[in-house]
This record gives C-alpha cells, sequence and structure tokens, in this order.
C-alpha cells in the first residue's frame, strides 16, 4: 500500500485481506491496531466482531457491535447481527428491539426478511418462557423442561433457561442431565458460584466426592468467602480424606485399620446412602481379605441386597464362605461372580478351590480332627494335638475294639498334626489337596504317611513330662 495512506486504513486492509484468508489471528491483531489507531472508525470495531465472531468469541463480539451502532446508528447489519446475538443469548426484549429497528431503516430485501423471522421467533420464545415457568411454579417439571427444551435450541447461550432446566432434571432425578446443564451454565457466566455449588452437591449426593471436591474449589476460586461453598467444601474435604485414608490402608493390606476408617466414614455422612454402601461394600472386601469370612458374610449380603449383580461383593462373599467352611455355597458365590466376571482369575481359582475343598470336606479334615480353626496358629493346633494324643493313646485301652478304634483315632491325629505343622502340607491342604492322599499326590502322600507311622513307635507326645506313653505295632 501507498505510505501516504493512514495508518489505520493499513491495517483495515491488510486484515480484510487475512480473514479472507483464513488467518483469523493476524486479521485480528491488525484490527486490534486499527481500532487504537482511530478508536471513531465504525468500519475498524465492525470488522473486529466479523473476526471474533468467525472465532466463536461472540461475548467479544457484543460490545463492538454495540460501538457500530453507537458511531453509525444507521448500520442495518451490524445492528441485525447483534439482534441475533441477544436473541441466542436469552435477551429477548434487546433483541425484539434491535429488529424493530431494522424493520424501520429501510433494511434489504433479505434483512427484512431475516429481521421479521427473528422476531417471530423471539414472540413465540416469550410465549414459552411465561409457559415454562408457570409450569415450574406448578411443579410439573417435565412439561416446563419440554418448553426449555424448545427455548434453548434458539437461545443456546441463554444461562437463566439452561438453569432452570437443570432445576427441572435435579427434581426429575436426571442428574446427569443437569449436571450438563449447570457445567453450561458455569462457562456462560464468568462469576457463576451458584452453578459450581449446585454441580458439587450433585456430585456429593451422587457420591462422587472427588468431582464433588473439584467443583466446590471452583466456586472459592471465584469467591473464598462464599458461605455455602466453603461450609459445604469443608464436610467434602473430610469425607474425601477418609476414602482416600482408608483406600491407602487397603493398599497395605491393613484391614481391620481400613475397616475402621470406613466405620468413621458412614459417621461423617449417614445421610447419603451411597456412601453407607461404599463403606460397606469395602468393608466387606476388608474382612473377607482378612480371613473374618464369619463377620464378612452379613455385611457383604447386606450389600448384595442393594446391588445383586456386584461381581466384587459376590466374590468377596464366596471368599468369605470358603473361609467359613460353607463350600457349597461358597461354590454358588463364585459362579454368581463369574457370571459378572467372566475372565477373573481370582473367580475361576476360587471355584476350583472351593470345589476341592468341598470334596475334601466329603473325606478328611485334619483340621475338624485336632478340633482347631482353619486360621488356627501353629501354637494352638500343637496344643490340641497334645491333648488329643493324650486322650486317644492306645495304652490308655484295655478293651481290643476300643484299643483299635483308639490307634485308628491316634493315626488321624498325628497325621493331622504333621500336615498341619509343615507350611508347605498345610497350604496344599489348603487349596484342597491331602497331602497324605496317594489319589490326590500321585503317590507323594505315601512317604510322610510312613514317616508319621514310624514316629509312633517310641512316642512321646509331650517331649520332656511327666508321661511316657509306648507303643508298638505288630
Amino acid at each position: 500500500l501507498p505510505p501516504n495512506l493512514p495508518r489505520e486504513i493499513n491495517h483495515l486492509e491488510m486484515g480484510k485481506k487475512l480473514l479472507a484468508a483464513g488467518q483469523l489471528a493476524d486479521a485480528l491483531s491488525h484490527f486490534h491496531a486499527a481500532v487504537d489507531g482511530d478508536p471513531k472508525s465504525y468500519v475498524a470495531y465492525y470488522r473486529r466482531a466479523t473476526v471474533y465472531l468467525a472465532m466463536g468469541k461472540s461475548k467479544s463480539a457484543l460490545p463492538d457491535l454495540t460501538k457500530v451502532i453507537e458511531l453509525k446508528p444507521d448500520f442495518t447489519s451490524a445492528r441485525l447481527q447483534r439482534g441475533n446475538l441477544l436473541l441466542k443469548q436469552g435477551r429477548l426484549d434487546e433483541a425484539e428491539g434491535d429488529f424493530k429497528k431494522v424493520l424501520k431503516s429501510s433494511p434489504s430485501s433479505r434483512e427484512e426478511q431475516e429481521a421479521q423471522s427473528q422476531l417471530k421467533k423471539s414472540d413465540e420464545i416469550q410465549r414459552l418462557v411465561t409457559q415454562a415457568r408457570s409450569d415450574f411454579g406448578h411443579e410439573d417439571y417435565s412439561s416446563a423442561a419440554s418448553h426449555l427444551d424448545t427455548i434453548i435450541d434458539t437461545c443456546v447461550w441463554d444461562v437463566d433457561s439452561r438453569e432452570l432446566r437443570a432445576e427441572c432434571f435435579i427434581q426429575m432425578r436426571e442428574m446427569g442431565k443437569a449436571i450438563s446443564d449447570l457445567k453450561a451454565a458455569s462457562k456462560l457466566r464468568n462469576d457463576n458460584t451458584q452453578a459450581f455449588y449446585k454441580l458439587s452437591t450433585i456430585y456429593y449426593n451422587l457420591g462422587d466426592h472427588e468431582m464433588s471436591l473439584s467443583e466446590v474449589r471452583e466456586c472459592l476460586k471465584l469467591d473464598p468467602d462464599h458461605k455455602q461453598c466453603f461450609s459445604h467444601y469443608k464436610q467434602v474435604k473430610k469425607l474425601n480424606k477418609q476414602i482416600m485414608s482408608a483406600e491407602e490402608l487397603i493398599q497395605q493390606q491393613r484391614y481391620g485399620d481400613a475397616v475402621s476408617k470406613y466405620e468413621a466414614v458412614m459417621k461423617t455422612e449417614p445421610d447419603v446412602p451411597q456412601y453407607t454402601f461404599l463403606a460397606k461394600e469395602r468393608i466387606c472386601h476388608c474382612l473377607s481379605k482378612d480371613q473374618q469370612g464369619a463377620k464378612a458374610i452379613p455385611v457383604c449380603s447386606e450389600v448384595l441386597q442393594s446391588d445383586p449383580q456386584n461381581g466384587n461383593v459376590l466374590k468377596d462373599r464366596a471368599e468369605a464362605y470358603l473361609q467359613d467352611e460353607q463350600y457349597e455355597e461358597a461354590i454358588k458365590g463364585f459362579e454368581s461372580a463369574k457370571e459378572f466376571s467372566e475372565n477373573d482369575r481370582e473367580v475361576i481359582e476360587g471355584l476350583e478351590r472351593a470345589q476341592r475343598l468341598l470334596k475334601q470336606s466329603q473325606k478328611r479334615d485334619y483340621y475338624k480332627i485336632l478340633g482347631v480353626k482353619r486360621t488356627a496358629q501353629k501354637k494352638e493346633i500343637i496344643k490340641a494335638y497334645r491333648k488329643l494324643a493324650q486322650q486317644w493313646h492306645p495304652d490308655n485301652f484295655q478293651d481290643p475294639e476300643d484299643k483299635k478304634k483308639a490307634e485308628k483315632k491316634f493315626i488321624d491325629i498325628a497325621q493331622a498334626k504333621e500336615v498341619l505343622t509343615d507350611p508347605e502340607m498345610r497350604s496344599k491342604f489348603d487349596q484342597g489337596e491331602d497331602p497324605l492322599d496317594p489319589e490326590s499326590q500321585q503317590g507323594g502322600g505315601h512317604h510322610h504317611f510312613h514317616g508319621a507311622w514310624e514316629s509312633f513307635q517310641g512316642f512321646n507326645p509331650f517331649g520332656s513330662g511327666p508321661f511316657s506313653f509306648k507303643f508298638n505295632f505288630n
């Protein structure tokens, strides 16, 4: 361009060329410079508004269009564009004012047709707004939401309509839709603390404590002194901390401490069922992992009453049944869990283990022989063994039949002690294999049996002590 042209004209021309080429950011820079160079150039403002609209920045375009109309009131195209933006924002009275002025300003046939069409649309929306508010006031939330759907199709940036529709969805228990509208409302209005507060409370009541905490923090960023948000923040933060702490304890296999922490969760928030459900679900898991089957079963069963298809809880309860030696129930439980977690290795292995243990329980159970629990420590096992060995030593019996019965019982007791005090043999037995059963071990139990048999000769079950039983076989 010739260097003697005014500087703002250079920027306008360059911006126009860049806009035509689709280089919006560069075009915008030139139009900024044009406005700075001549703040009374309505063309510069209009060009900049055009770029803003092309970039989807309608909020920025609106004040530029207003400035154009202020500088040149008869600029019909700018007024029509502003009317369309105001309509999208739900500012119906202002939009209608622009459309009416367009019709009075000798518009082109296209502009006249568009203004008449938009004016008619605005009138219809005014009627729908009145009807939606009336329906909402009469608690007809479904009808109100339906009217608001039509309104928002046109008034896509109307914050008030979105917030009202969100309230309808909340009343209709359609929380996903309410969240969608409130998220849009929080973006459309820069300081919308109330939208963030409502989002946080919805997430909280749905049991999503992490999202609830995130949204309430957004509220406090806008207004650190917001009373509702600050009060809610303290509650959510406390609950979130307890749940996170409980999960860390589970990762560390500190199941007893995790149970206590989840019991605290239920005290912190007794009124939202989702947190009670979560706590009981995790307590069921912890008790099962902590080998407390008898305690786990009723807790898991309570959770399954509310959520009968919860694969994890079905698995945990099946494991608890195993620990409680309810093998048939365990098999049913693992089979149910398998329906919802077909490829879960723990479920497949648990089912196989339950089937082996059921079969084993119908044969010889070393725990029952000694009268100890499956969770018994080695010290308890030896104590039970010594007591029974003293009671059933064959030298205590004179009657041949009684002696024969005692001999069999005595061998069972010794074999039970041998298996349950040997970590490797006990582990095999706990998995459903009998390490002293030749069928189960494919001959591997023969050696152990004879070792146990031979040890009975000259046997003293108490080590040093006042008793000295001798026992010889022919």
